[in-house]
């Protein structure tokens, strides 16, 4: 089979996917789940699953655009015979070409020799007050760029599914959670010492990346950039206060979008420290959107009641460093606790059900009387066996069953 012949045979395999009846059923279910209805069991949402060990990455077009594509429609295609609770929406969602990224300056990586390896930054700001030389960052669309690429996937597979072209702004998610980007920046180790020695300076950097952030944001409002395909919130973005997801739908205010911050970079200082060198900063950026998730690998259990000063806090994670019990009681009802149990333990070696289950129900068992879901996330292998996040899926909703019934 030609390129063409191969992505089309794959994309009429994933319409039939999202045509299935369940999907219009989970959102329903994310629905009522995301706005806190009673009653619901808890939600499983595969999010990560060492694909590059799967059989089915395997690709075979040999351009390399279209090869990115069929890796997308593959990907997709498993992920759906996982059986877990995400939702597969009918279109192809091709991110805009932006003409702005970054901050005017980049750290050298030194990379490990390993494919799967590591790395080490040479922080580009050497000193704290080299911040000066950052660059503002702004809302900047590359129109000739995204046409051609539309233009091209369109040619090849509009007629089965539409191109949702994602025109919201570059920095949001990791590049606009303020935290990512000072890490990349400074590196953990300075910026806590900078919390120590050059608490004025290191505030001045982060009024500027806020202003940047807040800037490149009204300005994809005003130019109606957001879409609502711009959504981020670490699980299904679907809610009753808020529209729900659609191809090419534009012109949205950040008011009726999901917003996603962490702080994974703080994990290891104060919740005082957190709230004053970052939560201060995310805050402003935070309020214009409808509902917000926060928090990603990082252990919040010490900050949640700082994370209580969001005033459209929806979501919050629990991480495998996180005490569930402790979360589970601040947490209560009044969001939704999103757990994210260890791949290591759940997946990633010495594979036990007996185990599995044993952690499942212990922490599961904290949180049941919380609007809680369940998040599988950074696996980064799984031991070469495809079918042992399969066969999580299948354990966890047993447990499921065994506390909700």
């Amino acid at each position: 089979m030609d390129d063409r012949s191969i992505l089309r045979d794959l994309a009429r395999q994933y319409l039939e996917l999202c045509r299935q009846e369940r999907q219009g059923e989970l959102r329903q279910l994310w629905r009522r789940h995301n706005s806190l209805r009673p009653g619901g069991r808890p939600l499983i949402y595969v999010r990560a699953f060492a694909w590059q060990e799967m059989p089915e990455s395997q690709c075979q077009c040999s351009d390399r655009f279209l090869r990115g594509w069929e890796d997308y429609l593959r990907r997709q295609l498993f992920w759906g015979s996982l059986v877990d609770d995400a939702i597969f929406e009918p279109w192809l969602p091709l991110p805009a070409a932006y003409g702005c990224t970054g901050w005017g300056l980049a750290g050298t990586r030194h990379v490990s020799d390993d494919p799967r390896g590591s790395y080490k930054v040479d922080y580009p700001l050497k000193e704290l007050a080299d911040w000066v030389n950052l660059r503002r960052p702004r809302h900047s669309i590359d129109e000739e760029k995204t046409r051609q690429r539309r233009e091209r996937l369109e040619d090849v597979l509009g007629d089965i599914l539409p191109v949702a072209v994602d025109r919201s702004p570059a920095y949001r998610m990791w590049e606009g959670d303020l935290a990512t980007a000072l890490g990349a920046l400074r590196g953990m180790e300075n910026i806590m010492l900078d919390m120590m020695d050059q608490p004025a300076l290191l505030h001045e950097l982060l009024a500027f990346m806020r202003d940047g952030i807040l800037a490149v944001h009204q300005e994809a409002e005003e130019r109606g950039d957001w879409g609502l395909i711009g959504h981020q919130n670490q699980a299904m973005p679907y809610a009753e206060e808020l529209p729900a997801p659609a191809a090419n739908v534009h012109g949205v205010p950040r008011r009726q979008l999901w917003g996603y911050m962490a702080a994974q970079e703080l994990a290891l200082v104060s919740p005082a420290m957190h709230d004053e060198f970052m939560l201060q900063y995310q805050l402003p950026i935070l309020s214009h959107f409808g509902l917000t998730a926060y928090g990603c690998c990082e252990d919040l259990t010490r900050k949640i009641p700082i994370l209580r000063q969001i005033p459209n806090l929806r979501r919050v994670a629990v991480s495998p460093f996180a005490d569930v019990r402790s979360c589970a009681e601040q947490i209560g009802r009044d969001y939704v606790l999103s757990y994210r149990p260890s791949p290591t333990d759940m997946v990633g070696y010495g594979f036990s059900a007996e185990r599995i289950r044993s952690i499942l129900r212990r922490d599961l068992g904290y949180c049941r009387d919380c609007q809680v879901d369940i998040t599988l996330k950074d696996v980064e292998t799984v031991a070469g066996d495809p079918q042992r996040v399969r066969q999580w899926v299948e354990i966890t909703r047993s447990v499921i069953a065994e506390l909700w019934g």
